[in-house]
């Protein structure tokens, strides 16, 4: 029988379909995240390990799992996991990509829109000392409408804010290494542009890159001195793509108006100097915590744990 260990509570999807199988399901039952060592005993006698973006699957833990045939990803990242060193020990790596492209797209929107109209700051003051009453210039904030939305990164998610967006009245420019067939250009109003020229121009940069060696730092002090003193940046992509320190600087020195942002460099830590600034929208990482995409995403974990039982190829390899 196929053994399973689950390192994270997630949707109950995933283990109904997992039992309905007639698979050996362990689940994680302790408070907050998995320890470390706690992993290292789980996974002494497993053919899979269910984990999520949050847990650390290195070497250490491959190593103390010699019956594992499969790690599935419970996330569209993998840069938890040693894929590379998986492979050598002929273990899958899987994640679930595509099914939270909405949810992080719409997530997107509401950053921006948070940011811009200043709705978090809003909403902590009339939770408070509330307001005198409607004033000519009183807690002002900009309109998007009529501005220019810079995308780094358009894949799936990008795309899906250029959607969006482009029905409040952006003007939408991107940039990755390769553009986009005409006809979807078209489509999504887009055009094409190098990677400083964006920077220079967008009134809103917002990154949907994957975390690679070549995107660490991507976003740097370097950057927010190209941009406009009037522009907001946005990250709802991967942490270490910024330079967080450089960022709070950068705010801190009026070179940018503001920042929202979802991931972090060293999450679940925060850049203090980030913190408390009225400028500045924080969310705990909640790109795809809709019910939606996190069924859809236990529903792939299941599905693919069943293949590797079946002796089949799993969906979503990525090494």
């Amino acid at each position: 029988m196929t053994k399973v260990f689950i390192a994270a509570k997630i949707p109950d999807k995933a283990y109904n379909t997992l039992t309905h199988a007639g698979i050996d399901v362990q689940v994680y039952a302790g408070s907050g995240l998995i320890q470390k060592a706690a992993l290292r005993t789980a996974v002494t006698d497993i053919d899979v390990l269910i984990t999520a973006l949050s847990t650390q699957v290195d070497q250490e833990i491959i190593d103390a799992a010699p019956k594992l045939k499969l790690i599935a990803n419970y996330g569209a990242g993998f840069n938890n996991i040693d894929a590379a060193y998986a492979r050598t020990k002929n273990i899958a790596v899987t994640n679930t990509p595509f099914v939270s492209t909405d949810s992080t797209a719409e997530l997107t929107v509401g950053l921006i829109l948070a940011v811009s109209r200043r709705i978090v700051a809003g909403d902590q003051l009339m939770q408070t000392q509330g307001f005198d009453g409607w004033a000519p210039l009183f807690f002002l904030g900009y309109q998007v409408s009529g501005k220019t939305l810079g995308i780094i990164g358009m894949g799936q998610i990008g795309q899906g804010v250029a959607k969006r967006m482009r029905g409040f009245g952006m003007h939408i420019l991107y940039y990755q290494r390769q553009p986009l067939a005409p006809e979807l250009e078209k489509e999504l109003g887009a055009t094409y542009t190098d990677f400083d020229n964006l920077i220079q121009t967008a009134d809103y940069v917002t990154i949907h890159v994957p975390l690679v060696p070549a995107t660490k730092h991507l976003i740097n002090a370097a950057t927010f001195k190209q941009m406009k003193s009037s522009s907001f940046f946005i990250n709802a992509a991967r942490g270490p793509i910024v330079d967080e320190k450089a960022l709070a600087q950068a705010i801190k020195a009026k070179e940018i108006a503001g920042a929202a942002l979802d991931v972090y460099e060293h999450e679940p830590d925060v850049e203090p100097e980030l913190k408390h600034l009225p400028n500045v929208v924080l969310e705990p990482h909640i790109g795809n915590a809709t019910i939606e995409a996190r069924d859809a995403m236990a529903a792939i974990v299941a599905d693919n744990t069943i293949a590797i039982a079946q002796n089949k190829q799993p969906k979503y390899i990525v090494n």
